[in-house]
């Protein structure tokens, strides 16, 4: 791809790309600091203390950074859910241009890492969205971003190097691990501060949204799709909020080992099984309780397709609604079932 027609993207979309500011009261930063930092040391050091001149008039600091960018001309943007995960941070929002607006979240997806955020501007210039069903592998794209929250209009560029990937991670090392599935895999630099900026095309289109890098690895980051977003966009338009289904069921993906260890009849699928400290596999009330599914059953077909490690049914659930009837076949010890569940909304 000739360097004048990465530079006629990167014109292009730009002015939509936004860097988020994270601010939080420091009343409330120094009530969540851990006693150990608000103590005198036990050789009498003194207690940390944030300095004065990183607090603002209105007693706010600020703790971090991310990116985003506009979708809609009226300010609806898109960014990662970790990036704006504290309800109780302020999140101003930096355009291309230097003008400064406060965001308001408008949603926060339960499942994928994407939130949705609305400022009080028009006439914005926008990303379009592309198809990331249409992606390729070895396709040529651009990751913009605020990087480390510091260097705002950073781009990076790259290729497609995998499609559908699935890793789990963390916003930070005290938060909980998450799975993320579907992602795209891209060999362009993405660091913690490009969070929530579009992965796009040499259309200029937005294909993904910068999400996540693997630490101690090179080369290796990954995007959330943006049909997840496009998804997303559609029911905060419809219902006023996100809808994700819920099936209700904890698992593990059966394999050869654990089907010997488990002595299980089959050797593929997912065995319903309570993990961690959540210790049932079925949650009470949900739409699998309700269709009789109980701990320790082996489902092995979703919809008339085979349940794999490749193909689990998260990746079943990212494509259905509220209100979908999804067929299982599943092992209750030698004896073969079927189920039909019908699919709630996840609060």
């Amino acid at each position: 791809m000739a360097t004048s027609n990465i530079v006629k993207t990167i014109k292009k979309v730009m002015p939509a790309v936004v860097s988020i500011v994270i601010s939080k009261s420091l009343e409330d930063i120094e009530k969540e600091m851990p006693p150990e930092l608000t103590m005198p040391g036990p050789m009498g050091e003194e207690p940390f203390q944030i300095p004065k001149d990183a607090v603002d008039s209105r007693g706010m600091v600020k703790i971090g950074g991310g990116s985003g960018f506009i979708v809609h001309e009226n300010g609806i943007i898109l960014t990662n859910k970790h990036v704006v995960a504290d309800s109780n941070s302020e999140y101003t929002i930096l355009l291309n241009d230097g003008r400064k607006f406060n965001g308001v979240v408008l949603a926060r997806d339960p499942i994928e890492d994407i939130a949705i955020l609305k400022i009080k501007a028009d006439n914005l210039p926008v990303v379009t969205l592309g198809d990331s069903s249409k992606v390729e592998l070895g396709e040529q794209i651009l990751a913009i971003g605020n990087a480390l929250g510091l260097f705002r209009n950073t781009v990076s560029s790259g290729i497609i190097s995998g499609l559908s990937r699935s890793i789990r991670a963390a916003a930070d090392p005290k938060a909980p691990m998450q799975e993320l599935r579907g992602l795209i895999q891209t060999d362009a630099a993405i660091n913690p501060g490009n969070s929530g900026g579009p992965l796009v095309n040499m259309d200029g289109e937005a294909i993904g949204i910068n999400a996540a890098i693997v630490y101690g690895a090179q080369n290796l980051s990954f995007a959330l799709p943006i049909n997840a977003a496009k998804r997303d966009l559609e029911d905060l338009k419809s219902f006023g909020r996100i809808r994700r289904p819920l099936l209700g069921l904890r698992y593990v993906v059966v394999d050869e080992n654990l089907k010997d260890k488990m002595k299980l009849t089959v050797d593929h699928g997912m065995l319903v099984l309570g993990h961690g400290h959540q210790n049932e596999g079925v949650v009470p009330g949900s739409p699998a309780h309700k269709a009789g599914i109980k701990e320790k059953d082996v489902i092995f077909e979703c919809n008339g397709e085979k349940l794999t490690e490749e193909k689990t049914i998260q990746d079943f659930l990212e494509d259905m609604s509220v209100g979908d009837k999804m067929n299982l076949r599943l092992m209750r010890g030698e004896k073969e079932m079927e189920a039909e569940v019908v699919l709630s909304e996840r609060k």
